[in-house]
């Protein structure tokens, strides 16, 4: 695999932009980018619905929802990503064909975590583009020792300060793609 076939998956600035549906529409259109996680913390639903109705319907099977996972029952997306907000996946859902992600923070996460969802993203790997003062958590032998264990596979997404000049050493290292937000919208 080269570093361009590397999965790569960019996630939604918090705070709504203009034109983002276009936006995302764009960065999904050239498959540079494999799905589009939509991160919007204080959104109500229907702004989260305004904005999927404004997306072309080939985009929604590549849309991960990390809030108002209910949504996934008007709109054919591919996916919802668990976190403090919404931790656990309804009953109803869990039987439709979405895709389950979720964040970790530490390698002994990941190891908990990785048989009850799809893929994780494990971060900061490196310094953080979009957060100030969020640092790397790992050296980059740890990652590999993780990846020796096969905790780091190809089901484990690397997240935070992630450019695409750090591809190469991410695909090195063992992981199975990576999530971008600072370097795709702008720190």
């Amino acid at each position: 695999m080269t570093p361009s076939a590397m999965l790569k998956i960019a996630i939604t600035p918090p705070d709504f932009l203009p034109d983002e549906a276009d936006r995302i529409a764009m960065l999904l259109r050239g498959d540079a980018f494999w799905r589009v996680h939509v991160r919007k913390p204080g959104a109500t639903a229907d702004a989260m619905r305004r904005l999927l109705v404004s997306l072309p319907s080939w985009c929604l099977p590549r849309i991960v929802l990390h809030d108002h996972h209910e949504l996934c029952r008007e709109f054919a997306v591919g996916g919802i990503h668990l976190n403090r907000r919404q931790p656990t996946v309804s009953d109803d859902l869990r039987h439709r064909s979405l895709t389950v992600s979720c964040s970790c923070h530490s390698i002994e996460e990941v190891a908990s975590r990785k048989a009850s969802v799809d893929y994780l993203f494990l971060s900061p790997i490196f310094d953080s583009i979009s957060k100030a003062g969020y640092k790397s958590n790992f050296t980059i032998d740890e990652l590999r020792t993780a990846a020796d264990t096969g905790i780091i596979d190809s089901r484990v997404f690397a997240l935070g300060g992630v450019t695409p000049d750090r591809l190469p050493l991410l695909q090195s290292i063992g992981f199975g793609g990576a999530a971008m937000l600072g370097a795709v919208w702008g720190g």
